[in-house]
């Protein structure tokens, strides 16, 4: 059997019950997990979703023993980091900067290698072309590269969804099809995040179950 971790913030948790760590909620795991299933309808994987929303990396971070290292999962797969960005504007201003974000997240990655024997896999920070919160994309610019540089030292498979949403827009001609704020997916950002998830983990998968 495969125990697979979705773990990060709101994206994740897209309005999970809390009380039960199988509910995939209603984003991107939901869709991810129902694709995984197709594809693999005979194989043994528990799929659990412990994000949490609102969370930056130092909070991940501060949880990562009970809801990662704890659970011993075979394949983990965050999805975190523009919290980050955001948290830097409004009334309760909390400025992480690059350098701390990176040092987080390698906090993150690092523990994940050596406390656990699990696959890591992570998905980019995005943001959609929606007026209400384009001022996050210059310091979303400034993460991307921090988040690769990771993804090539730690991470089994990295799905670059800012460029996969970029590429998909240049089709779609309403600039909030995948989401009303650029930030949280609604139903056809979800969608798509869990189609691209659930295609391009299913060789990692096939070769765990192996």
């Amino acid at each position: 059997m495969i125990r697979l971790l979705f773990q990060g913030d709101s994206v994740t948790d897209a309005g999970r019950d809390k009380r039960n760590f199988h509910d995939m909620g209603k984003g991107y795991p939901h869709f991810a997990a129902r694709g995984i299933r197709e594809a693999l309808p005979d194989a043994e994987i528990e799929m659990i979703n412990l994000g949490i929303s609102g969370n930056r990396t130092d909070q991940l971070f501060d949880r990562l023993y009970p809801d990662a290292i704890e659970l011993a999962p075979d394949v983990i797969s965050i999805l975190i980091g523009i919290n980050d960005v955001w948290h830097r504007f409004g009334a309760s201003r909390i400025e992480t900067t690059p350098e701390q974000t990176e040092a987080n997240y390698r906090a993150i990655l690092k523990r994940i290698r050596t406390q656990t024997s699990a696959r890591i896999v992570m998905l980019q920070p995005f943001l959609l072309d929606c007026e209400k919160n384009l001022h996050l994309r210059p310091g979303l610019n400034e993460l991307l590269p921090i988040v690769k540089r990771l993804a090539d030292e730690y991470a089994d498979l990295y799905i670059p969804l800012d460029e996969l949403f970029n590429e998909a827009m240049k089709t779609q001609p309403e600039p909030c099809y995948y989401s009303a704020d650029g930030v949280h997916p609604n139903e056809n950002g979800s969608a798509f995040i869990g189609e691209q998830y659930a295609k391009a983990i299913l060789p990692l998968l096939k070769d765990t179950l192996q």
